[in-house]
């Protein structure tokens, strides 16, 4: 049974200096699997006796908590700019703005101001979602929109206040959104016209929770042979069927009333799930069921003993590394098939706040919203600080930005400015 958790991280290209078309790329939300997992390897293994070298720092970005994706020498991401939220795209080689395009007339009002989404990248095209609920399709090279589709066609809803913050997923000739209506709570659509593909029925899964779409990202599933689309919405984790968006499982156990946040993990035929606000976290076996799939609760963990804010989590070998606690970011490891924890959850580390994380050559990368930078080794024997920094630019803001490593470099996007280090071990 172990043997069904162990989480692949891709193939690994050479890190390069500078960015190259053959470099390897960082397409979407948390990388190519979106499972926060970085393909580069001769990183810096410990920071104390070499930290990271500041490159370069762009600013011009606008106010946001979006992380970036990085393709072909170019860094995408989104924010907030004058005359609404706007896709930005900047060179990767100095960090200079090449151009902006605006995806909403005006900037969208709601709890911390600022976009959420991590733009998907697809050849030459890209999709991007607003917060306030807007899917639209540019051209990679110059930003010129293609199409776009207002949420409120499928009478779309959040469950609380603080904006849509999916980041699209594309998937063969579809791109899928979460507008989060019961009628239409996932949507498919033709990549290249934006023509509705189909759309899933999911009715109320559950007590806990609310109505609508949360603020995670959908992510793929094989279990039980069946592909289907996994996302954590405001009732707790569903499965729809990938061919026709027919609603097959639904866990509820795991929502809270205020925001459900973190990418669910996939692993063969388990699923992964946590929420913060006290609510905890559960493994989920997905088992076949005559024509369709149910989810069976493996365990489930209280939130004082395991619950991720909205830091995001990683799965490496069987183990899974993260920032527990609600608003706290204590570094943690738990062993993913007995629930166990290997270590962690009581110590706050070298910064404070919830903390988002990326996985790179054998160690866990903690940014915590206060702003300091953590190198953590990913082995379940024990808590094994590497290192840490603190950014050139910390601003007055919560630094809730998802880091990003490929290539050799480290991005921390800090509102209206990115950095970004050489993390390269020579």
């Amino acid at each position: 049974m172990a043997g069904s958790f162990l989480a692949a991280a891709g193939g690994v290209d050479a890190p390069l200096r500078t960015p190259k078309a053959s470099a390897s790329e960082w397409p979407q939300w948390r990388g190519p699997n979106r499972d926060g997992i970085s393909p580069d390897t001769g990183l810096l293994q410990e920071w104390n006796s070499k930290q990271p070298k500041l490159l370069w720092t762009a600013d011009g970005l606008g106010g946001g908590y979006a992380s970036v994706s990085v393709a072909r020498g170019r860094i995408y991401t989104t924010g907030n700019q004058p005359a609404g939220q706007a896709v930005i795209c900047l060179s990767a080689f100095d960090g200079k703005v090449l151009w902006k395009h605006s995806i909403t007339t005006s900037v969208p009002k709601h709890g911390y101001p600022g976009t959420r989404c991590t733009p998907s990248l697809d050849g030459d095209r890209l999709y991007a979602i607003a917060t306030s609920g807007k899917i639209a399709c540019l051209k990679s090279a110059d930003g010129v929109e293609v199409w776009s589709k207002d949420f409120s066609t499928w009478h779309g809803k959040m469950m609380s206040g603080w904006g849509f913050s999916e980041s699209p997923l594309v998937d063969g000739d579809r791109v899928l959104c979460t507008p989060g209506a019961e009628d239409a709570m996932i949507v498919a659509l033709d990549k290249l016209s934006g023509k509705e593909i189909w759309r899933s029925n999911v009715s109320s899964p559950g007590s806990k929770g609310k109505d609508g779409a949360a603020y995670s990202s959908i992510v793929i599933s094989n279990g039980c042979g069946v592909k289907q689309y996994v996302q954590l919405v405001g009732h707790g984790v569903i499965g729809v069927r990938a061919s026709d968006g027919k609603f097959l499982w639904e866990y509820n156990n795991v929502a809270n009333g205020t925001a459900n946040i973190p990418t669910p993990l996939v692993s063969g035929d388990y699923i992964f799930c946590s929420t913060g606000y006290g609510a905890g976290a559960a493994l989920l076996k997905l088992v076949k069921d005559g024509p369709t799939i149910r989810c069976e609760e493996q365990y489930f963990l209280p939130g004082n003993k395991f619950q991720n804010h909205h830091g995001q989590m990683i799965l490496k070998d069987g183990h899974i590394y993260c920032g527990h606690g609600h608003n706290k970011g204590l570094p943690i490891c738990l062993d993913m098939e007995s629930g166990k924890i290997d270590w962690g959850g009581n110590a706050q580390g070298p910064g404070s706040d919830s903390a988002a994380v990326c996985y790179a050559d054998g160690n866990v990368i903690f940014r915590y919203g206060s702003g300091e930078v953590a190198l953590i080794e990913a082995t379940p024997a024990g808590y094994k600080l590497k290192g840490s920094f603190k950014p050139d630019y910390i601003g007055p803001e919560k630094c809730w930005s998802q880091p990003v490593v490929i290539g050799g470099r480290l991005y921390l996007r800090d509102q209206d400015k990115l950095m970004c280090y050489d993390v390269l071990a020579k």
